[in-house]
């Protein structure tokens, strides 16, 4: 094909690409200016999983880039700042309002104020320089706050040793202390400073539950400036109850409940549970509610108050839960869950239940909402309760905003620079074959099951009342939160109801689907990395979800490399298991480190101090060769640019397109 019939094929794209670019000059200047781009090292990739409501530790860990930042730091004042001088330095670059308020009494006090903004100030510069060397100028400035832009620009960009430039670069730090703007400017360059260190985030699942701050992740996450999430099981509870799934409203309640972190539905989303609390005052009131004290992992001052109530709250809201999800699987028997049907099996004159073929005494023997002719009913009260959490999850302004933020930036899966995300698994069977699943209707595996799936929750989300599908897409997401071929899940069952109400161990256990060991093999992750399009030599999984056990020795590389396992323990329940406090995949321009977290003592001592987040790094994969841009998947977007844009010249060059002055 010539040129010209390239051209005409391609014309009606050009014509709209001319509107943009009306003549040569200023498409050659745009294939310039991208070719430049092509020539970067690539950014800084940081991939975690697992949240679980650590919001301190994870809010922490965004603002230090997983100690990024102390390495800059470390580099540029390695011998002419004490170890003292650079806590304080990071300190003040992680929590620039805070340090500056905590700073300025005494030095207002000896006199030193204005020349600790200079240090500060020529200080925070030198390490926005250092993390700015891999973007264009322009990009930079899209990052600046508006009111700063000129100044903050001078500052990146003049030269500190050339001595007439020095002069006036100095001037310039002068004049923004005399003007009494340096806590700004200072303010405004160290979130310059979070924000290019990291150029994009990436969580590879479950922002919620157990931990007290999930809504506040949220509140940073809405607003950074470029990141991403693969949806967990958890994730998927909390969007299924906000788009009013109420077997998942039931549950989001008692997780929160048995954790000990009803702030997060109270104080951050605003539900009302006083209907709750009173229900089960009323129907438990001299019931001890001994199986349902809940676990304190925060030494929180609410449940020394009120444990009592909490245990109550936490069985009346259980007791709702096993009913609701009766009603689904009932609905739905394509699910071929009826072995989780338990309530039809309790035996209310012997106190026992039937699972399985075996009889099982249960630990609680107070059911008084159960009816034995219709367990799965719930009673007039049981159904006023549920309509006022629904009506609480749904007006719930914040908690919609934040469920349109996870639709907005979220997904199933993300192919991304030879690395292929995704919360759990791909549910394969024991011979080793993806298994086919019955996705509301469609029988699917492999990649397109993980689409399928994508499509249902957002069908579930956005088809509310527009579809007819829509109600058992909502269903499927109570599927997906415990489904044996649920990606998200993959175990043969929840046995929430079992450590309730059996004391057998045996019969608690959850049986975890063939794909959690296959994939430690490098031959199935490279089957899994070529049915997603990947070249298996240069690809890589990225799972969470299962939590490493560093303590008993687990690593999170598995299968020779192939797949990373980074669910590390973020939130304090896990830490027990895991034994650190998380992990973060970085992957920069000289290739991949893997670091681990020592446990985060707090927020206002890291002010206070200095003290951080300790860090490991695990393992290091990197090789002489940088990465540049070119080579990434935003490599090869700009470079169709790049050929769209040559396309467009040779159009003006031939009369095809005219070029406008």
């Amino acid at each position: 094909m010539t040129e010209k019939e390239q051209i005409r094929n391609n014309e009606r794209y050009l014509r709209l690409l001319a509107e943009k670019f009306p003549n040569s000059n200023a498409a050659v200047t745009e294939i310039i200016n991208l070719q430049s781009i092509l020539s970067l090292p690539k950014g800084t990739d940081h991939f975690v999983s697992d949240l679980h409501g650590a919001s301190s530790e994870f809010i922490h860990m965004v603002k230090n880039a997983s100690g990024v930042i102390r390495r800059k730091v470390d580099d540029l004042y390695a011998d002419s700042l004490s170890e003292e001088e650079k806590r304080a330095l990071c300190a003040l670059i992680y929590y620039p309002d805070e340090r500056l308020e905590m700073e300025r009494p005494q030095r207002e006090t000896d006199g030193s104020l204005k020349q600790f903004y200079k240090t500060r100030l020529h200080q925070v510069v030198d390490v926005a320089r250092a993390v700015t060397v891999k973007y264009t100028r322009s990009k930079v400035r899209k990052l600046i706050p508006q009111d700063y832009t000129y100044v903050i620009e001078e500052l990146l960009h003049e030269s500190t040793t050339e001595k007439d430039r020095a002069t006036y670069y100095n001037a310039i730090i002068d004049a923004i202390v005399d003007s009494g703007k340096a806590e700004q400017l200072i303010t405004a360059i160290c979130y310059l400073i979070h924000w290019l260190a990291i150029d994009a985030l990436h969580i590879v699942g479950d922002v919620f539950d157990r931990g007290p701050g999930a809504e506040k992740i949220m509140e940073v996450l809405c607003t950074y400036h470029n990141f991403d999430i693969q949806w967990g099981n958890h994730d998927i509870e909390w969007m299924g109850a906000a788009a009013g799934n109420l077997a998942l409203i039931a549950t989001v309640v008692r997780v929160s409940i048995r954790y000990v972190n009803i702030e997060t539905l109270e104080e951050g989303y605003g539900i009302n549970l006083l209907p709750l609390a009173t229900f089960a005052i009323d129907t438990y009131g001299n019931d001890p509610c001994s199986a349902f004290q809940t676990k304190d992992f925060e030494n929180n001052p609410r449940l020394k108050r009120s444990a009592a109530l909490m245990a109550k709250m936490h069985k009346a809201i259980s007791v709702i839960q096993f009913k609701l999800e009766g009603q689904t699987i009932q609905r739905h028997p394509e699910y071929q869950m009826q072995n989780r049907l338990l309530l039809d099996k309790i035996d209310f004159e012997h106190g026992t239940v039937r699972i399985g073929k075996q009889e099982f005494e249960l630990t609680d023997k107070n059911l008084p909402t159960i009816d034995p002719a219709n367990p799965y009913a719930l009673s007039p009260e049981e159904e006023a309760l549920m309509e006022q959490l629904a009506r609480s999850f749904r007006k719930s302004e914040r908690m919609q905003k934040h469920l349109h933020c996870l639709y907005q930036h979220g997904s199933l899966f993300l192919c991304h620079n030879n690395f292929l995300l995704y919360h759990a698994a791909i549910p394969m069977t024991e011979d080793g074959k993806f298994m086919e699943v019955d996705v509301c209707g469609k029988c699917v595996r492999g990649k397109a099951l993980m689409e399928r799936v994508d499509e249902v929750i957002r069908d579930a989300y956005y088809g509310r009342g527009k579809t007819a599908t829509a109600a058992d897409s909502l269903d499927y997401m109570w599927y997906l939160w415990c489904g044996y071929c649920s990606p998200l899940y993959h175990k043969d069952k929840m046995t929430t109801f079992e450590r309730y109400f059996v004391a057998d161990k045996e019969v608690q256990k959850e049986q975890k689907g063939a794909y959690y060991e296959l994939a430690n093999h490098k031959d199935t992750c490279e089957m899994i990395l070529r049915e997603f399009g990947i070249e298996p030599d240069k690809g890589r999984i990225i799972n969470g979800h299962i939590p490493v056990r560093t303590i008993r020795g687990e690593t999170p590389m598995r299968a020779e490399g192939k797949r990373f396992v980074i669910d590390g323990g973020f939130s304090k329940p896990y830490q027990e298991k895991t034994g650190i406090a998380g992990y973060t995949l970085i992957y920069n321009s000289h290739g991949i480190q893997l670091v681990e977290h020592e446990m985060f003592e707090s927020r206002a001592e890291a002010i206070r101090s200095g003290a951080d987040i300790h860090t490991r790094i695990q393992l290091q994969d990197f090789s002489g060769h940088r990465i540049r841009i070119r080579e990434t998947d935003q490599g090869r977007l700009l470079q169709e640019q790049i050929d769209n844009l040559q396309q467009l010249v040779a159009a003006y060059e031939h009369g095809i397109i005219q070029e406008q002055s």
